[in-house]
């Protein structure tokens, strides 16, 4: 999605295309990944838009009845990615580095960024390309994206070889291939058969 995302920015397309991160919260709080059930959820939401009345049902809810559902969403979200955590050694030095490093670098540039550009009126990045200013000031302000990009970038630079079981890569290997775990079957088939003409990897 991400890559997907990225082209279109710089290609342009016909339909957009976008990356929710509520879908995690839903897939974390029901434990449903099948896509039979994104097909009827979206026959629902096809069928809701076409009557007016649902929408006015549904925008007759209570902000603090949102408010709620995104606290347990979010709450969630974040519960998700920490539980990826567990398959990694957290007893080791590397792994706790990477983890704080990463999450203190996380808060502290995104801030640093923010305040620059409340006090500046424009980004720590001001050369006379705007579009680089651009990305390099968006990026960089966003805390999940600083985070992650250090992340990766230690946990695949930083003593990797030696620190192979550590990293927990061994857990995601039945996961890598189609055929590694029978579940794949159910949740990430084609609609209609359509695996026929387009076999798994």
């Amino acid at each position: 999605q991400g890559i997907g995302t990225l082209l279109d920015g710089l290609f342009g397309t016909a339909t957009g295309s976008t990356v929710s991160v509520e879908n995690v919260g839903l897939l974390g709080s029901t434990r449903i990944g099948s896509r039979r059930v994104i097909q009827i959820s979206a026959g629902f939401m096809i069928f809701f838009s076409i009557l007016g009345k649902f929408g006015a049902l549904f925008a007759s809810i209570p902000f603090t009845i949102f408010a709620a559902i995104y606290c347990v969403m979010f709450g969630i979200i974040a519960a998700v990615g920490l539980s990826f955590l567990q398959f990694t050694n957290m007893n080791s030095m590397r792994n706790l580095f990477i983890v704080g490093f990463s999450l203190f670098l996380g808060l502290s540039i995104p801030e640093y960024f923010s305040r620059y550009m409340t006090g500046a009126q424009n980004g720590p990045a001001h050369t006379k390309a705007g579009w680089f200013n651009d990305y390099i000031n968006t990026i960089f302000a966003s805390p999940p994206t600083v985070a992650l990009i250090i992340a990766v970038v230690l946990d695949n630079t930083l003593d990797v070889r030696d620190a192979a079981k550590d990293r927990g890569m061994q857990w995601w290997e039945r996961f890598r291939t189609f055929r590694g775990d029978s579940r794949n079957e159910e949740f990430y088939t084609l609609p209609f058969n359509l695996n026929r003409f387009f076999p798994p990897s």
